[in-house]
């Protein structure tokens, strides 16, 4: 029996390790330059915050699925250069879907912010506002994402902005359709042209996207520029 027991927890620790291995090798790493970048923000396990001077609102972003946070690093700073704190959410094994939550530890109570995520980051962030929705969250926002039945927003008062590539290989587009109805009415449509779904980031190509037709490093400054705009109109 004891040995039957070992044998069992040996092949426990074996499938662990090995899954272990499997997510470091398949979690998108940033690229040098968005490495360089996070260098110069204020780090601690929970977040990465790119500070901004005066500012009234922070934007809070959660990643996509096996992403570092680093590899928003370059939007994130040229948004907060622009005047609001950008904090991007660490998470577990960096699956959102994990700690959904996870906002209500990186901004104060009384903290004006909006939340937001790449890919399934936003539909994350989307169902953080439809479970809890404090009197400080002023807006959501979606990179290559859309809320589902569990993140639904068509009831919110809340402005919302979607931006998306026109390359996008990754994203389900169907679904992205669908979760219009779950978007309130007044939703800001953005579409990047040859933009795809990797660029929402800088962290090299994934896998099923389609190549864009701009650099990355268009993409970002296009990004940072429409939630600038957006960001501006929030009150």
């Amino acid at each position: 029996m004891k040995r039957l027991v070992k044998w069992l927890l040996g092949i426990i620790v074996v499938l662990a390790i090995g899954g272990w291995g499997w997510l470091h090798q398949a979690t998108y790493q940033p690229s040098r330059p968005a490495q360089q970048v996070a260098a110069q923000a204020k780090q601690t396990r929970q977040v990465t915050t790119f500070l901004a001077r005066n500012s009234q609102l922070t934007v809070v972003l959660y990643p996509g699925a096996l992403v570092k946070p680093a590899a928003y690093s370059i939007w994130a700073q040229q948004v907060a250069k622009q005047g609001y704190t950008v904090k991007i959410v660490h998470f577990p094994l960096n699956l959102a879907i994990f700690k959904p939550q996870a906002v209500q530890q990186v901004v104060g109570k009384h903290e004006k912010y909006v939340i937001g995520g790449h890919s399934l980051g936003g539909a994350m962030a989307a169902r953080a506002v439809h479970q809890h929705h404090p009197r400080n969250l002023k807006g959501v926002f979606f990179l290559a994402s859309y809320p589902d039945a569990k993140g639904r927003l068509d009831h919110q008062r809340l402005p919302v902005l979607s931006i998306v590539g026109s390359r996008d290989g990754v994203l389900k587009w169907a679904r992205y359709r669908q979760g219009k109805h779950y978007q309130p009415k007044m939703t800001r449509y953005v579409v990047i042209k040859g933009g795809n779904h990797g660029n929402f980031g800088s962290y090299g190509h994934q896998q099923g996207d389609r190549t864009a037709t701009i650099t990355n490093a268009t993409q970002q400054r296009l990004i940072a520029q429409e939630l600038f705009a957006w960001l501006q109109q929030i009150k």
